[in-house]
């Protein structure tokens, strides 16, 4: 039995093609957006997620420039600007073109069972027990937890027991012996992982619009939320303000609660 702490690891975020962006803005006369961008009033560092999510909205009312669209007199040039109108709007739709991909790493599998309720605008792709098999069992323990020594004595034997059979298991069928089908050792270790504790900690891909991220980011990091998730979800909520603040600057922290300002976008 290991401790281990929950990670995020941000793996993936969107990238624009701005050659092909330039193509069809040529088309429709919004060439005057992409000069803002060379001039550096989008972002000076180039920022794809906060740039794909402003693209997208103006894209909705062909805002590029005054005169596009008559109805349209006025486009805001600041970006901060323009995407907090997007969110105080309640324009959400737009922010759905904007993913991120995480590796969730050393998370246990009750906080999957949470994760996994939200489904829309998601995609998981987490490590299989049947085809892993289990040779130790990381877990995390809450500082509270570890600050109980009894427990945390009573705990660690408990866990190390059922490593130890684990181990039992696969060497009572064998697994390691030459010739054995994979197929088998599939079957003998879906077996084995029913000795498993929920609390095992275990890995997963997990990608998420801006949109989903925005509700799950408050609703996850909630005083009524598990404490685990919140841990997570507090430190996905500091990699996304980093990545692209004028998505997510509006949220204030209190007690480990993520409060946006515009909510339901």
């Amino acid at each position: 039995m290991k401790s281990v702490e929950p990670e995020v690891h941000l793996i993936a975020r969107p990238q624009l093609d701005y050659g092909e962006v330039a193509r069809y803005l040529a088309d429709v006369g919004g060439q005057s957006w992409l000069e803002r961008l060379d001039r550096g009033e989008l972002d000076n560092e180039l920022n794809d997620p906060q740039n794909l999510a402003e693209f997208a909205g103006r894209l909705c009312y062909r805002s590029w420039e005054p005169g596009l669209n008559p109805n349209v007199t006025r486009v805001r040039t600041d970006q901060d600007a323009y995407l907090t109108n997007i969110l105080s709007s309640l324009h959400g739709s737009v922010l759905e073109h904007v993913s991120f991909s995480f590796v969730l790493h050393n998370v246990s599998r009750v906080l999957t069972h949470e994760l996994i309720r939200h489904r829309p605008g998601v995609a998981v792709s987490q490590e299989s027990l049947r085809f892993v098999r289990l040779t130790d069992l990381p877990f995390w323990f809450p500082e509270w937890a570890q600050e109980d020594p009894e427990l945390m004595k009573r705990a660690t034997e408990m866990l190390e027991k059922m490593e130890e059979f684990q181990l039992w298991m696969a060497d009572h069928f064998g697994l390691d012996e030459e010739g054995v089908p994979f197929a088998v050792k599939k079957h003998r270790t879906s077996f084995m992982r029913r000795f498993a504790p929920e609390g095992v900690a275990t890995g997963l891909v997990w990608t998420a619009n801006v949109r989903t991220l925005r509700h799950t980011l408050e609703a996850r990091t909630a005083p009524g939320a598990e404490e685990e998730i919140r841990l997570l979800f507090g430190k996905i909520g500091e990699v996304l303000k980093k990545e692209a603040p004028a998505l997510f600057g509006d949220y204030e922290v209190t007690d480990g609660a993520w409060i946006p300002k515009w909510r339901k976008v």
